[in-house]
């Protein structure tokens, strides 16, 4: 059951990663069930699941054969006839495709909806089933530790932990799932993954677009809430968690939280040395002027929500004592990139040298968008020169043949969903770790005013993001430098 099925969300990812699911006979005996307040028939709404997959996917085979298997329900979320309704159509479904009362319920929706239909589902009997049930619910979780904490104390009396899904895409994209395979399956990586081997790791997530239509809900969540608190968080705790035990989810996870148990805790004052915020100004991208921040649909003329978020993440462990994880992750920059650049120490003398031009550091940088793939940077000898050494790259990338074998995000993970496998979705104790964590930034943040805006659109964020990096002795990859060379 898709609560939101006429939203944006299921039109662009939830509907054509079924079918893509699909088509790769990862669902035989399945049956959709669309909610939402809008009055529509069964046909009209399967010709908006047609529209979905054709505009996503092109032409494609048995295309009436899968859109038979959606149903619609008008919904009012706050009424339990509704919800009576909603359960009479799934049971006559689940015995007209023998589906074994095996049901997911994704919360395709506003979040103020999450706790009430939960609590609907449960007290209006359709979580009363002989087979399993689990609650997908898309982020934001809360808008801060204590609505967190609210909210999962409501779907906590529906549904218990193993049988909540909280979803990150960004856990579905390949090269993010690739780091732990990347880290634990080479002998030549977790020897040096520790403070003794490399000086800093960057993350970057950057986007050309702005908030377009999305205003009023960016004005209550910023960069901070919208990213950090979620998407960059769990590729910090993947970058940096132990081996786990065993590849379990149980495993995984615990590791994950032991990651955010370590996080140094930044508040008040201190706050200034770790994090930069910045909020973009007019500009141009690729060509055509766009305006500022504060020009946008629903936004406030004096609004000082961040678009722009920098920071310095340092683990207090053993493993990682004294390396900075930093990130940065904005909107309106010069491109669309989301990258993870790992810098390992330098040697400890130049021996090759010409004109005394330094050596380049050694890198490893995982590409997760728009491109996907590994570079790794060496340095070697100029080709006819004599021992001058010279920066190569090791590449692979996702290209071809393998682009089409990649499974989009969400489709990987409405997969694991229906295999039981929560490895890749987001506990409770990884969520309320992180609000702790980002709520110490957003408490000053929203207390004092900024000068904004701050950078200009088409560029890579504000100055004070680069003095960040320069106090400690580094400065930011360009992104566009680090580009996958050779594909294989």
């Amino acid at each position: 059951m898709i609560f939101g099925a006429t939203g944006d969300l299921a039109k662009r990812k939830l509907f054509p990663s079924l079918y893509r699911l699909y088509e790769r006979k990862r669902l035989n005996k399945f049956a959709v069930i669309g909610v939402a307040r809008r009055q529509l028939t069964n046909e009209e709404f399967q010709a908006s699941v047609r529209e979905s997959v054709l505009s996503s996917l092109g032409n494609k085979e048995n295309l009436d054969d899968f859109i038979s298997h959606f149903f619609y329900q008008s919904h009012d979320a706050g009424d339990s006839n509704s919800y009576a309704a909603l359960k009479k159509l799934a049971d006559e479904i689940d015995g007209h495709y023998t589906l074994e009362g095996n049901r997911i319920f994704y919360l395709a929706m506003a979040p103020e909806f999450f706790g009430p239909i939960a609590l609907h589902l449960k007290s209006d009997g359709l979580t009363d089933v002989k087979g399993y049930k689990r609650l997908v619910i898309e982020k934001p979780f809360g808008h801060d530790l204590a609505s967190a904490k609210e909210l999962n104390k409501q779907i906590r009396t529906a549904f218990s932990e193993d049988e909540i899904y909280r979803i990150d895409h960004y856990l579905g994209k390949e090269m993010v799932r690739n780091i732990e395979v990347i880290r634990f399956a080479n002998a030549i990586f977790e020897p040096l993954w520790n403070n003794r081997y490399i000086s800093n790791i960057q993350i970057t997530s950057s986007e050309t677009l702005g908030v377009e239509e999305r205003g009023r809900y960016y004005e209550t969540s910023g960069a901070l809430r919208d990213m950090l608190q979620n998407h960059m968080m769990q590729m910090v705790a993947l970058l940096a968690m132990e081996p786990p035990i065993k590849l379990t989810t149980n495993e995984i996870r615990s590791e994950k939280v032991r990651v955010f148990r370590s996080l140094r805790m930044v508040e008040g004052e201190q706050i200034k040395d770790y994090f930069v915020r910045g909020q973009y100004d007019e500009g141009a991208i690729n060509g055509k002027q766009v305006p500022k921040y504060r020009d946008e649909p629903m936004v406030d003329k004096e609004s000082n929500t961040e678009t722009y978020v920098a920071g310095k993440i340092m683990i207090d462990n053993f493993r990682w004592a004294g390396v900075p994880f930093y990130i940065r992750t904005g909107k309106r920059m010069s491109t669309k990139s989301t990258k993870i650049v790992v810098q390992f120490k330098d040697i400890p003398m130049n021996l090759y040298y010409e004109t005394e031009k330094m050596l380049n550091p050694n890198l490893l940088v995982i590409h997760i968008q728009p491109e996907e793939g590994i570079t790794l940077h060496l340095n070697a000898k100029k080709a006819g020169g004599h021992l001058d050494a010279q920066e190569v790259k090791l590449s692979f990338a996702n290209t071809g043949v393998f682009t089409m074998n990649t499974p989009e995000g969400y489709e990987k993970l409405l997969y694991d969903c229906m295999r039981g496998d929560a490895t890749n979705f987001t506990h409770w104790d990884e969520v309320a770790y992180s609000w702790a964590f980002v709520d110490k930034i957003s408490e000053v943040w929203q207390k004092t005013k900024a000068a904004f805006p701050n950078y200009t659109s088409g560029s890579m964020g504000p100055k004070a993001a680069d003095e960040l990096l320069e106090k400690d002795g580094f400065f930011w990859w360009p992104v566009t430098d680090l580009d996958v060379d050779i594909c294989q």
